[in-house]
């Protein structure tokens, strides 16, 4: 089976277009999925020229139309040209091409034409110039899909890290950390390790919030008061929990590797040892969504933007966790 993977095209200022025709024009790539690229025709094709991409790219009105065999479906979400090109810097037609392509991915995602979606990198300054107020894309595909309880996951190979809390101050963080918001995580982390990568019975660690997991109340009570409980809470639903552990000892003795993925407390917590570790191959897959979706786990790196220099390998992985889960959910 072939998957059918919607990947959009992410800010076409940065190096979004780049890093997908890059994967596309990889002979080995379309003998795994059919992609179909979402955002701007014109724009893609522009990249596609000035890469010399082989693969020739098609317009097409919908998922299910045919193409020629050594070329690339391409759905127009915005009406994009060059003159909209503003390479290197955060604009509004990226912002709305951005907005537009991942609207349309969901809907196709949640209608059944295609079975998963990638999400090239977005600048969140175009996006709320675009007027979509967001904190990220993991919180937009929530809204659009209609999905209550979504934990964004990080993922280097073997290396899962999920977030309690994702896109806040770090002066918001204490306020944001409760039972319930942890149990929540836990569970969603504990039912995609089982359906979305075949783990019969994982172990997930849970890092504490303040340095040396608050040291027994001495440097701050969150642990005591409120991430204790909730792995409790969390056991008593067969969910296997442990912590909370100090997370510079944590990942300074490679724990990780004892368990099947950790929850941290914070962004920067989780995603700093994470990049360290694999920062050309990270993805960002956002577990307990009603649909399939990853993405790399870069940005849209504007200071190399145009210069077609950028890494495709994070890219890369994306598109092809996105298929490892679709076969792993038909299983």
């Amino acid at each position: 089976m072939k998957p059918r993977i919607a990947i959009t095209i992410g800010d076409f200022n940065g190096i979004a277009p780049e890093v997908i025709l890059k994967n596309i024009d990889a002979p080995a790539l379309l003998k795994t999925i059919q992609p179909i690229l979402v955002g701007s025709f014109e724009i893609f094709e522009h990249y596609a020229k000035k890469l010399k991409i082989k693969k020739k790219l098609v317009v097409v009105q919908s998922s299910a139309e045919p193409v020629p065999a050594n070329a690339v479906p391409v759905l127009n979400a915005y009406q994009g040209t060059l003159k909209n090109l503003q390479i290197g810097k955060p604009a509004p037609d990226a912002g709305i091409c951005a907005g537009m392509s991942i609207e349309k991915s969901v809907r196709m995602c949640m209608e059944g034409e295609v079975d998963a979606m990638v999400t090239g990198p977005v600048s969140k300054e175009s996006l709320h110039i675009a007027g979509y107020n967001f904190p990220g894309q993991t919180e937009m595909l929530a809204m659009l899909s209609r999905s209550n309880r979504v934990t964004m996951m990080l993922i280097s190979k073997s290396f899962r890290i999920g977030l309690a809390t994702i896109h806040l101050p770090i002066q918001k963080v204490a306020e944001n950390i409760f039972v319930e918001r942890i149990v929540e995580k836990l569970e969603t982390i504990d039912a995609s390790l089982k359906n979305d990568f075949r783990i019969t019975a994982p172990a997930i660690a849970v890092l504490g919030l303040n340095p040396h997991a608050g040291e027994h109340g001495a440097i701050g009570l969150e642990e005591i008061e409120i991430i204790e409980p909730a792995i409790v809470k969390a056991k008593e639903k067969g969910i296997n929990a442990s912590g909370p552990f100090a997370a510079d000892g944590f990942f300074a003795t490679s724990m990780q590797k004892k368990f099947d993925a950790v929850l941290a407390m914070y962004h920067d917590q989780g995603l700093i040892p994470l990049k360290m570790a694999g920062f050309n191959e990270g993805v960002n897959f956002s577990a307990g969504l009603n649909i399939i979706r990853t993405s790399p786990d870069h940005g849209t790196a504007f200071d190399i933007a145009g210069k077609g220099i950028a890494d495709p390998r994070s890219m890369n992985a994306a598109i092809q966790l996105a298929r490892t889960i679709v076969l792993n959910r038909k299983k």
